[in-house]
């Protein structure tokens, strides 16, 4: 019995299928932890999203962005691209959305020592935090409307949490933070408009570190597992494991064994590429 963790797959089904004949996954025994992001910008998004539904017991999979521009298009708050429309127009688009807004925005498991968010864990939240407040905007995806709530999330972003700000703003830094964070500033404010790596030049010129090199980052007691930065790649330490390895711009899908002591690396090159920039 196996548990892997894979990053973005972004609807890049037959990268999807070697790499699990590579890591030879049993969906009767084996675990896949998914780590956002299933659809959208790869041409082969609803073959994806039938497949993990079809052994969604076998599997946990946390919400990134383009999972809920999924959702939100599919309630009219968001237009439609060309590669979720197959979704949209599919039979069974009901029970596929249905499934996919009660997908988490945080799992975890002590016994093997890790979490799993899209994008990461808020440099202000330690675990039980994240914890609360995931559950917290996971209820307003699950509701019998969410269409109002998905309108007023993704007007604008909150970029640094406050404790007295309205309900609104607290639940809109909460979703960007769980979703599309990639830098953080010395005071914790998070910035997302960067897409760089790292050493980015002008990322440094800006006085920007990756959220999780933020100084005033809280211990999430756990290691985090995230995907959404293809630019940042593969990368294993403080106390973070990053898998989008940018299988849909033409890099490489990844996935990490997390029941051995030390993560166990296996990757697919992904014929598709796509130019930085296109949606």
């Amino acid at each position: 019995m196996a548990v892997w963790a894979i990053g973005d797959i972004q609807g890049c089904f037959d990268s999807l299928l070697q790499l699990l004949d590579k890591i030879k996954f049993d969906p009767k025994h084996d675990t896949l932890w998914i780590a956002g992001d299933l659809i959208n910008r790869g041409n082969q998004s609803l073959e994806t999203i039938n497949y993990l539904y079809a052994m969604r017991d076998s599997i946990k999979v946390v919400l990134g962005n383009h999972d809920i521009a999924l959702i939100a298009a599919y309630y009219g708050v968001k237009k439609a691209n060309d590669t979720i429309k197959p979704i949209l127009k599919a039979p069974n688009a009901k029970e596929l959305i249905n499934w996919l807004r009660r997908q988490p925005f945080l799992v975890w498991d002590f016994k093997l020592g890790y979490m799993m968010a899209h994008a990461g864990i808020s440099p202000q939240f330690d675990f039980g935090a994240a914890r609360k407040y995931a559950s917290q905007i996971e209820k307003k995806l699950q509701g019998e409307h969410p269409e109002a709530w998905l309108h007023d999330m993704l007007k604008t972003s909150s970029d640094i949490f406050d404790a007295n700000a309205t309900p609104l703003d607290i639940e809109k830094y909460i979703l960007s933070s769980f979703t599309r964070m990639r830098f953080c500033s010395d005071d914790g404010r998070l910035d997302f408009f960067q897409k760089g790596t790292p050493t980015n030049f002008k990322v440094g010129m800006k006085g920007l570190k990756p959220w999780f090199a933020c100084e005033t980052r809280k211990s999430t007691t756990l290691k985090v597992v995230f995907g959404h930065w293809s630019t940042l790649g593969f990368y294993h330490g403080n106390g973070v494991l990053a898998l989008d390895t940018g299988c849909v711009w033409g890099g490489k899908l990844t996935a990490a064994r997390l029941d051995t002591e030390e993560p166990v690396v296996v990757q697919v090159q992904c014929p598709q590429t796509l130019e930085p920039g296109e949606d």
